[in-house]
């Protein structure tokens, strides 16, 4: 279906693309993979015809549709449904020409081939496509100029899905997508009829969707059957084969030297020894394999707290007057690692600004470690840096009174040594700027870390180290990303951020897709099976279900009355533990060990009582539906 040969790309005096020769298999779903910096989104732009290549060719069968996302996201006055109707050109141009023509055979024409592109269930698969992208009816009607640029870019993506090109180019997809829109468009490509070259760094994705890696390194194209996991063993596989070529190599090339030096000067064998010169020349040396220096995450490792460092109570939190999650209960001890689940627009920010001390609760409590630093990495900081200064700079600035081996010290852990670190950072790309961030803000050592979408602009390798290197930091880590793999490798808490409130999530991530796909929007209605039943019977059930409704508001306002009396009995304990020349006389008389014991037996029964309100406010939700 897509044919690439003798690929050249030279930029600035660089050659990005080298030669580089891949046939993709027809139908087939590719996951283009390589370091940042290799030139995948290069030669993304040259298959689009948006770059010229020095050399080579593409080549795709003759009236074939290629799609791609621009880099603009859609604006203006329109909808998201209305723009992702009119990307589908032909269906367009057919309605408007059958409202302005008279011709009866003409029209005729149009209907017939209307029919035959499906064009009057348009609508419903434009719908189905936002709401898998998340977007809900009301906002499929609203401008798009009302929505934030990750959003509208997911109006681009849908307008690109629902115009079903024949090669389908996609460009990390998800960076601007929650789990829940991966896990559906995970769904949605999966099933795709036509050929698909997806670039992605995440390795689950990769895993579910594609049945090929083409591998971009050293400007050369490597075609690899499978998923990403096939792709490494058999990348491992190769790299031991080159490094026992090179093995072998350097064996024969020590020989030669060693005959040269000993026999060159020597008239008798002078001949022989200019033999193996000729041959020591000719030997060419075998391609090591890409072992990036600067994949270096080392986070600084923290002074030991007393747990908790963090205690809600019943706490609020939002902007203005306006509260965005309420009813939080939530502690945080050293050693936690959590993730943040929920959809975007959820609140996982306001929840991680909120613990990051950039937003105050607007009621309830909120209880922090007097000595605990906080390092926070959000998207903003790597977009934020002063592209006209170094990596030294914005350290040296930062660390003030720190000695300049320190400052070297600090962004060392992350990969800039040497003339990295008087790099402009302009010159930087966002991997290393992502990396400059993540140094930035861990330069005191912080004994709790948020991180808010940490792997947008690493690849695969570099989120394997981030990985690594979390796992081995000593501190807290309070984590939200879309990649299930980094969560699963770093997470053992589950947060679920959703209806305006955060709870523990009792299960694993795979537990939580489970959850998700349970609640597919797609999925039929309960009521659907209740067709056919007579007024009286539904009467009937309506008085049943209002009785049960009864019982069960009673359960939660119960369960409620005696939540809110054990929070602010641990929102007590947890003062004297923090502070006891202020707590309350009969706490304040307690040892520690006696705090500790009576703060297990109040959790105790919050946990009892949160179980038992849940419970009935989760069968009022469904007896609702």
């Amino acid at each position: 279906m897509l044919n690439l040969t003798g690929i050249t790309v030279r930029l600035g005096g660089r050659t990005i693309i080298d030669d580089a020769t891949a046939k993709l298999p027809p139908r087939g779903r590719v996951g283009l993979v390589g370091r940042n910096g290799a030139g995948k989104s290069t030669l993304i732009r040259v298959i689009t015809g948006m770059l010229e290549a020095d050399s080579g060719t593409i080549a795709m069968p003759r009236g074939s549709r290629l799609g791609y996302i621009a880099q603009e996201a859609p604006s203006g006055d329109g909808t998201p449904f209305e723009t992702v109707l009119a990307a589908d050109t032909e269906r367009t141009a057919l309605m408007a020409e059958s409202e302005g023509s008279t011709d009866p055979h003409r029209l005729a024409d149009i209907h017939e081939r209307l029919i035959a592109i499906d064009a009057h269930s348009a609508p419903s698969r434009a719908a189905r496509i936002l709401v898998g992208l998340g977007f809900d009816e009301e906002a499929q009607h609203q401008p798009l100029d009302s929505f934030s640029g990750g959003w509208r870019m997911r109006v681009a993506l849908a307008a690109l899905l629902f115009s079903q090109p024949d090669v389908l180019l996609l460009d990390e997809p998800s960076n601007h997508l929650d789990l829940e829109a991966v896990l559906w468009l995970e769904d949605f490509l999966t099933s795709y009829p036509a050929t698909i070259l997806l670039v992605s760094h995440e390795r689950d994705f990769l895993n579910n969707v594609v049945d090929h890696i083409l591998h971009l390194s050293a400007g050369k194209l490597y075609l690899y059957p499978g998923g990403y996991d096939a792709f490494e063993r058999q990348r491992a596989e190769r790299q031991a084969q080159i490094a026992s070529a090179r093995a072998k190599q350097q064996a024969i090339r020590d020989k030669l030297e060693d005959y040269i030096a000993r026999n060159a000067v020597r008239t008798a064998t002078a001949r022989q020894a200019q033999s193996r010169m000729k041959a020591l020349a000719k030997l060419q040396p075998i391609a090591e394999m890409i072992d990036d220096p600067t994949l270096s995450f080392d986070f600084p490792n923290p002074d030991q707290l007393r747990p908790p460092l963090i205690t809600l109570d019943l706490a609020a939190v939002g902007y203005g007057e306006t509260p965005v999650l309420s009813r939080l209960n939530l502690r945080i001890d050293p050693d936690d690692r959590i993730a943040l689940l929920g959809r975007n627009g959820n609140g996982k920010t306001t929840l991680a600004r909120l613990l990051a001390a950039q937003l105050k609760p607007m009621e309830g409590a909120m209880n922090v470690s007097a000595k605990m630093r906080v390092g926070y990495f959000t998207q903003y900081q790597v977009e934020e840096l002063d592209r006209t200064e170094t990596p030294l700079q914005h350290m040296t600035q930062l660390m003030k009174g720190a000695t300049p081996a320190a400052v070297r010290a600090q962004l060392g852990r992350f990969g800039f040594s040497g003339d990295k670190a008087t790099t402009e950072v302009s010159k930087l790309s966002g991997g290393e700027r992502a990396r400059l961030a993540l140094a930035l803000i861990t330069r005191d050592a912080p004994h709790l870390l948020i991180l808010d979408e940490p792997t947008n602009h690493l690849d695969v390798d570099a989120r394997e180290a981030l990985i690594q290197a979390l796992n081995i930091y000593t501190g807290t880590v309070l984590i939200v990303s879309h990649d299930r793999h980094m969560l699963e490798m770093t997470a053992d808490r589950l947060v679920l951020v959703d209806n305006g409130t955060a709870r523990e999530f009792d299960g694993s991530i795979e537990d939580y897709i489970a959850f998700v796909l349970a609640k597919d929007p797609a999925a039929p209605r309960k009521d659907e099976g209740n067709r056919g039943i007579n007024k009286k019977d539904q009467r009937k059930a309506a008085a049943d279900a209002r009785e049960k409704n009864k019982e069960l508001r009673k359960k939660a306002k119960a369960s409620e009355a005696e939540l809110e009396k054990l929070t602010k009995l641990r929102s007590a304990i947890d003062h004297a533990m923090f502070d006891p020349t202020s707590a309350d006389k009969a706490l304040a008389a307690l040892t520690m060990t006696e705090l500790m014991k009576r703060r297990s037996e109040v959790e105790k029964k919050i946990e009892a009582a949160e179980a038992s309100w849940l419970e009935a406010s989760e069968a009022l939700e469904a007896s609702t539906v």
